[in-house]
């Protein structure tokens, strides 16, 4: 999918340290953030000095952010919104005129949506789970 490196929160929990390893301490060009409160602290402590951090969600929590990171790196940090039913349409019908196709980590039939369930929250998926109806 085009990225250079992976890492695994649970492998390390500490993963903006990873980050700044692997980038020779420069940061990232961009953050996609999840987590929200919980863990946007590490994505400002990833990002580049004049990078972004795209804000999607709040999965994490609420949490300590030190926002002195934003200043000083000057971090674009971008709120991403759901959108209307209108850009939803029209998100699908340029989905289907560039035929883009989701990621399927792993389908499951519907009796074994309990078994589905689990290996979500197991976290080790990489892609959209699947229950076929």
């Amino acid at each position: 999918m085009g990225a250079h490196e992976t890492i695994n929160y649970k492998t390390f929990p500490e993963w903006q340290e990873k980050v700044w390893e692997l980038t020779d301490k420069e940061g990232v060009d961009q953050v996609i953030e999840v987590g929200g409160a919980g863990t946007l602290d590490r994505s400002l402590r990833s990002v580049r000095v004049g990078g972004r951090v795209s804000l999607i969600g709040v999965l994490g929590g609420a949490g300590d952010v030190n926002y002195v990171y934003i200043l000083q790196k000057n971090i674009d940090v971008q709120g991403i919104y759901v959108g209307s039913r209108e850009m939803f349409e029209e998100m699908n019908r340029a989905i289907a005129l560039h035929q883009i196709e989701s990621v399927v980590d792993r389908a499951f039939p519907l009796e074994a949506a309990p078994e589905a369930y689990r290996y979500m929250l197991s976290g080790s998926h990489f892609g959209k789970i699947v229950i076929q109806l």
